[in-house]
């Protein structure tokens, strides 16, 4: 499109309202409407252009409508995602397709389909944010880049038809000292330019940036979000570690290879009611009160030059006490002490007897987390195992399942096989329970208990923590840029041996009337009229 050419020989782009440099009105001259000052009267893209098809997905992204309604359905689906836990908030080893089922009923079945369980790593959440920061960016450039512009090529005479339609306009006798004004103005902290003995006194025009840094700071924020979901920069894992066991840490594994982590011992201590500094509460509470939980690890890294498949080569890297509040730090990573479980099911000791005489035949011991298939006792004495159930419950059909992998409740189904019995004797054994399938010779008896406490440790590593914070700020000094100052400008010039002031401000016009009378009265200007009508307070 062509730009328009003003009397005074500025282009200005198309869709420009008035002159970017005299303020001479592009249409509508003799009108005596106030000029629309927002955005100086510049061309703004998505109020000029609509063809194609980039200017039709620019003015749907310029829309503040648009930028507002993006804003509320994040508003509303982060509100949704709090009514029940986020999945990394359910108990661990847990199945969160039939958790929240069980636990919130229908409304919680509801809330994992439509995948709010995961609400902050979910695709379409993402794209949410994705499209926030799309409408930022494209606004700011749509309007910003034509206010730079005007701001920048204004002039100090301006045309008398830019300073007639002010809101602020005055027209008084010659006779007064210019160069008194132009103190008064510089003692008010304006900044004065001069040209042909006109006069433009301007302050605070760095505010009129405030929405933009804004929004700066705004797309820093959500570039930081983001960048949580991208492999390496966030990690938020709960490792559940039992006593002697040795494990990977998740989410440490880089191209320098993995952590690994040996947990020796859990301690709980609990306040003793004997000291008297807390006897009277403790007394009042009834219970028994921990004062520390800790978790005696050792550190190690593993070397990834290794043969695939081999057990890892674990390089010790440090001993530590990882207490609640003093986390274990290393490299980018802090492990945080956040949970525990006492006395979990470790392992279980069974005998095989018969039952008319009670005689025992040998005992198996079984592992838990690593059951074996089978177990030979000698003599042609086997014990089989057909099916196990680590935390057994029974399903909507009556059938025998487990809940998750956790030993909380195990059973097994057992084929025992003796000399007397070669094609083996079935029967279900669990905690209080014992099921024969048939008239059994034989039994299983519980003969030992193993258990080990587990703590539960938090693996975090945080690279958009920086991000975050200085978008968080920036955002900040923008709201103070655009809220504490607002531009102000004044317009004096000679015409027809008279002066014709003007003066504008882009918000708080009854501040800039209150500072426009200081100077009349100091100066012996006359004091502007407000021209819209609008009585002071």
């Amino acid at each position: 499109m062509k730009t328009i050419q003003c009397e005074c020989g500025h282009k200005n782009p198309f869709g420009t309202e008035i002159c970017e440099s005299c303020g001479k009105p592009l249409s509508n001259e003799n009108s005596r409407e106030l000029i629309n000052m927002r955005y100086e009267g510049s061309a703004i893209r998505s109020q000029t252009y609509n063809k194609t098809f980039i200017d039709k997905i620019w003015n749907f992204f310029s829309s503040v409508k648009v930028g507002i309604g993006i804003i509320i359905v994040i508003l509303i689906a982060a509100a949704i995602g709090t009514i029940f836990p986020q999945e990394m908030y359910i108990p661990p080893n847990v199945d969160p397709t039939t958790y929240y089922k069980q636990e919130y009923g229908t409304p919680g079945q509801i809330f994992y389909l439509l995948g709010f369980h995961n609400l902050y790593g979910s695709w379409w959440f993402l794209l949410l944010l994705a499209a926030l920061g799309i409408s930022l960016i494209i606004v700011s450039i749509d309007r910003g880049v034509p206010l730079y512009r005007a701001l920048k090529h204004q002039r100090v005479t301006r045309h008398e038809s830019f300073m007639k339609r002010q809101r602020l306009f005055a027209v008084s006798d010659q006779g007064i000292s210019l160069e008194q004004v132009k103190k008064v103005l510089s003692g008010k902290r304006y900044r004065i330019k001069e040209d042909n003995g006109n006069i433009l006194a301007e302050k605070n025009r760095f505010s009129r940036w405030g929405p933009y840094v804004n929004h700066t700071g705004l797309i820093i924020f959500l570039i930081g979000a983001m960048l949580r979901f991208f492999p390496g920069m966030y990690t938020d894992q709960t490792l559940w570690i039992r006593e002697g066991e040795t494990t990977a840490v998740p989410g440490t594994k880089t191209d320098e290879g993995q952590y690994y982590l040996k947990n020796h011992k859990f301690v709980m201590e609990l306040y003793n009611k004997k000291d008297k500094q807390f006897s009277n509460a403790l007394n009042q509470v009834g219970n028994e009160v921990p004062k520390n939980y800790q978790s005696n690890i050792t550190l190690y890294h593993a070397n990834p030059a290794q043969v695939v498949g081999a057990a890892p080569e674990l390089k010790k890297v440090k001993d530590a006490k990882i207490k609640v509040n003093e986390p274990l730090t290393f490299g980018d990573y802090a492990l945080y002490q956040v949970d525990f479980k006492l006395n979990e099911f470790h392992r279980m000791n069974l005998k095989l007897e018969k039952k008319s005489t009670g005689k025992s035949f040998g005992e198996i011991k079984i592992n838990l987390f690593n059951p074996k298939s089978a177990y030979d006792l000698g003599n042609g004495y086997k014990v089989k195992m057909v099916e196990y159930f680590p935390n057994f419950k029974l399903d909507e059909d009556g059938q025998p399942t487990t809940e998750n992998s956790v030993p909380d409740n195990p059973a097994f189904v057992f084929k025992m096989i003796t000399p007397e019995t070669p094609k083996g004797e079935t029967a279900f054994i669990g905690i209080r329970k014992n099921v024969e399938a048939g008239n059994n010779k034989y039994k299983m008896t519980f003969s030992g208990l193993g258990t080990k406490n587990v703590s539960a440790l938090t693996v975090k590593k945080d690279r958009t923590l920086p991000i975050i914070i200085v978008g968080g700020i920036i955002f900040m000094l923008g709201v103070v840029q655009g809220l504490y100052w607002n531009h102000r400008r004044i317009w004096i010039q000679q015409k027809n041996g008279q002066l014709w002031i003007a003066a504008h401000t882009n918000k708080n016009w009854f501040g800039l009337k209150k500072e426009m009378q200081a100077i009349s009265e100091e100066s012996g200007l006359v004091m502007p009229v407000d021209q819209s009508g609008e009585k002071s307070a």
